[in-house]
């Protein structure tokens, strides 16, 4: 099909809130239906677009601005996956959310599609099943996400503007670096191929990462990561010796914490409830690094909604650690990096390569 330009108004009412304007690429008509009859109906978001393909999202896009881009991965063509780098390219600021049945099923596709650079990912229901629990977790994730920085005509290339942040910073530790402990949600799958592209393959600690994904996504994410950062990269285990410049990642359903065993670091897990509610969370990884290493180690704070890793960073800082966080230019949400910032808590703000030069910078292996 050829894509659809919804000709609306400019989405807002005098006094209110301009509404989110989305664009729905599904090649099934009767999805795109009930999406934007489920969406309008809420009165925050506007649907400008709809497409059946990539290609026709790409061309729709050269005509209408959007905020937010609802694409499914099964489709005609190039299919929602391959056209992820074409459409983020012609979409002038505005995110990828993939709402796809891949998305539940296909860790491969989904994990693939969020290191490309989508945001966020939401299972696609059955038939008769758009209602009540999908839609409130699709609105509220949408809402995280939010409008769009960049509504001006730019060449496809032109970069997201940098945002100053303006609020002090704590000085960075100057003690020799044991550990790099990383936590990042929503669009951190992307931002931790950014910045482990722009890290030297040798910085001598061993690394950490809490990643918010499900259980059954984390061996797949674990091979990508390894492939995307030119490193080892495993999921932890109960007891696993913790190497320098090996990646350990958090499973999806328990916290990784450190010890020393046999005066060795080793990674631990844990499954008890914390503040954020998340599992796994970044605050028990950042707390335990501050109580075990003090200002030997360091932690990462990458995009993600919410405020997990707050908690954690103001132990570790407590304990004599430093903690950076990425930019909101940079951020998919602006959540988790920013409540740690407000907080006064961290010495850097940067995107994820400027923080892997920091990281280097520190280890000693610029």
């Amino acid at each position: 099909m050829k894509p659809a330009l919804a000709r609306t108004g400019p989405g807002f009412g005098r006094g209110e809130a301009p509404r989110i304007r989305l664009m729905i690429v599904d090649d099934s008509m009767v999805a795109r239906a009930v999406l934007t009859r489920m969406l309008e109906a809420d009165g925050g978001f506007e649907i400008v677009a709809v497409a059946g393909t990539g290609e026709d999202a790409v061309e729709a896009l050269a005509q209408v601005r959007v905020d937010i881009i609802l694409l499914d991965l099964e489709m005609p063509g190039a299919g929602g996956l391959k056209s992820i780098p074409r459409i983020l390219e012609a979409a002038h600021g505005a995110q990828v959310m993939i709402v796809s049945s891949l998305a539940e099923e296909g860790a491969e596709e989904t994990v693939a599609a969020l290191a490309l650079g989508a945001a966020d990912t939401l299972p696609k229901p059955g038939t008769g099943r758009f209602n009540g629990r999908f839609s409130e977790v699709l609105m509220a994730k949408l809402r995280a996400l939010g409008r769009a920085e960049d509504q001006e005509p730019l060449p496809p290339t032109a970069a997201r503007r940098v945002a100053a942040y303006a609020a002090p910073m704590r000085a960075m530790a100057t003690d020799p670096l044991r550990l790099l402990a990383i936590g990042a949600s929503t669009g951190g799958i992307h931002a931790l191929a950014t910045f482990f592209q722009a890290l030297p393959a040798k910085i001598g600690v061993p690394i950490l990462v809490t990643q918010h994904l499900p259980a059954p996504f984390m061996a797949v994410f674990a091979r990508q990561l390894s492939n995307a950062a030119g490193r080892e990269a495993i999921v932890a285990e109960d007891g696993l010796r913790l190497l320098p410049d090996r990646i350990v990642i958090a499973p999806g359903d328990a916290h990784l914490t450190i010890d020393i065993s046999g005066g060795k670091l080793v990674a631990r897990l844990a499954r008890h409830r914390v503040a954020s509610g998340c599992l796994p969370s970044v605050d028990p990884m950042l707390a335990s690094a501050g109580a075990l290493l003090g200002a030997e180690a360091l932690g990462v704070v990458l995009t993600g909604m919410g405020r997990d890793g707050l908690e954690g960073a103001l132990a570790l800082t407590g304990a004599g650690g430093s903690v950076i966080v990425q930019d909101e230019a940079s951020s998919a949400v602006w959540g988790m990096p920013r409540a740690v910032a407000d907080a006064g808590l961290a010495c850097a703000v940067l995107p994820p390569a400027k923080i892997a030069r920091r990281v280097a910078g520190r280890a000693g292996a610029d």
